[in-house]
C-alpha cells in the first residue's frame, strides 16, 4: 500500500451509518482512500458491506474481496456476485461473548421461572413454584460453529446437560456431540432448543412442525440465528398443544414485527428486535484491516465462505 497507489475501499451499509466504520478503517489503513456507496463511484479493491444491494456490485468489477459486517452471509449469497469474488465474515467480532449471555439470560429465564414470576406479579398473583434443576433441563445447541461452539461451552459450564448438532462431526468436551442424519436423535435429546445455525437452503424451515415435535414434552425454543429457520405457524401450533412450553426470539421472518404479529401479543413468546449479538466495531475493523494486509502480501487468509455450504 504506497500513497502514490492508494487501496480504494468501499462501504456497501445503506440501513446503518458507514461513517464510523470508514473513519476506523482509515485510522488502522492510512495510506487507504475510504469510500461510502452510494455518494463515490471510484472502482474499488476491497468492500465493507451491510444489507448490501446488488446495483453495487454490478458497478464494482474489480474488487479483490468482500467482507460481510455481520456473522450471516444470506444477504451476500443472495446477490449474483462473481464466483472468483472471495467472500469473508467475521470470526466472532465481539460477538460471541453477546450471545453466550444473550442465551445464558433467556435460559435462566425460563428455567427458574422469572418470566412466569413477572407475569404473576402483573397479574396481581403471590406465589411460589416447586423447585427447577439444570439437570432437568438438557439444552441443545443446533449448529455448533463459531458462536454455537461457544453458546454450548457456556451452557455447560451452568451445569446443563448439553448436546449440539452439526453438518459434520465436531468434538467439544463435555458436550454430545451430533452430525448428520442424527438429528432427529439430538432433537430428542433436548428439553431447550437452541438454534445458531447459518441460514442455507438446507437449514431454512428447519424449526418446523415435524422437528419440533421431536422435542422433548414442554419443550422451550431459543432461535438467536435467523428468522427464515423457523416455520411461524409450526411454533403457534405447538404452543397451543403444550409440545412447546415457550419461546424466546431474536428474530423473525419479517423485521420488524408488524404490529398485528401474533408473537407480539403470545404470553409464551418473548421476541428482541435482533439484537442478540451486534457486531462490535474496534476487533472487526483490526480483523478486517490485517486480512486486508494479508491479501495484499498474496497471504491466505481465514473466514472465506464456502458458498456451497453458505457460511
Amino acid at each position: 500500500m504506497t500513497t502514490a497507489n492508494p487501496l480504494k475501499i468501499g462501504f456497501c451499509c445503506p440501513t446503518i451509518d458507514a461513517q464510523p466504520w470508514a473513519d476506523a478503517l482509515a485510522h488502522k489503513l492510512p495510506s487507504a482512500q475510504m469510500h461510502i456507496w452510494p455518494g463515490s463511484t471510484e472502482s474499488l479493491d476491497y468492500a465493507l458491506t451491510w444489507s448490501p444491494t446488488q446495483e453495487f456490485f454490478d458497478a464494482q468489477p474489480r474488487l479483490k474481496a468482500v467482507f460481510a459486517l455481520g456473522a450471516g452471509m444470506d444477504s451476500l449469497l443472495k446477490l449474483r456476485l462473481p464466483e472468483s469474488l472471495p467472500l469473508v465474515r467475521i470470526e466472532d467480532g465481539g460477538m460471541a461473548s453477546q450471545m453466550q449471555d444473550y442465551v445464558t439470560h433467556a435460559l435462566l429465564r425460563h428455567v427458574y421461572r422469572f418470566d412466569r414470576y413477572e407475569q404473576d406479579t402483573r397479574t396481581g398473583l403471590w406465589q411460589q413454584y416447586a423447585e427447577s434443576l439444570p439437570e432437568h433441563y438438557p439444552v441443545g445447541i443446533l449448529g455448533l460453529g463459531e458462536l454455537g461452539s461457544k453458546i454450548a461451552e457456556r451452557v455447560r459450564d451452568l451445569g446443563f446437560p448439553v448436546c449440539g448438532w452439526s453438518r459434520s462431526p465436531k468434538v467439544l468436551q463435555g458436550i454430545r456431540c451430533y452430525s448428520g442424519d442424527e438429528l432427529p436423535k439430538f432433537l430428542a435429546s433436548c428439553r431447550v432448543l437452541v438454534c445458531a445455525l447459518p441460514l442455507t437452503a438446507q437449514t431454512q424451515n428447519i424449526l418446523n412442525e415435524k422437528n419440533l415435535s421431536l422435542l422433548q414434552s414442554s419443550a422451550y425454543l431459543i432461535n438467536v440465528a435467523r428468522g427464515a429457520h423457523l416455520v411461524e405457524e409450526d411454533l403457534l401450533k405447538l404452543l397451543a398443544s403444550g409440545h412447546i412450553a415457550g419461546a424466546y426470539l431474536d428474530v423473525l421472518r419479517t423485521e420488524p414485527a408488524p404490529v398485528d404479529h401474533p408473537f407480539r401479543s403470545h404470553p409464551s413468546i418473548t421476541l428482541t428486535p435482533h439484537i442478540a449479538a451486534q457486531t462490535l466495531m474496534q476487533p472487526s475493523i483490526a480483523q478486517i484491516s490485517e486480512k486486508i494486509r494479508m491479501l495484499e502480501k498474496g497471504q491466505a487468509i481465514s473466514g472465506v465462505v464456502q458458498r456451497e455450504r453458505g457460511y
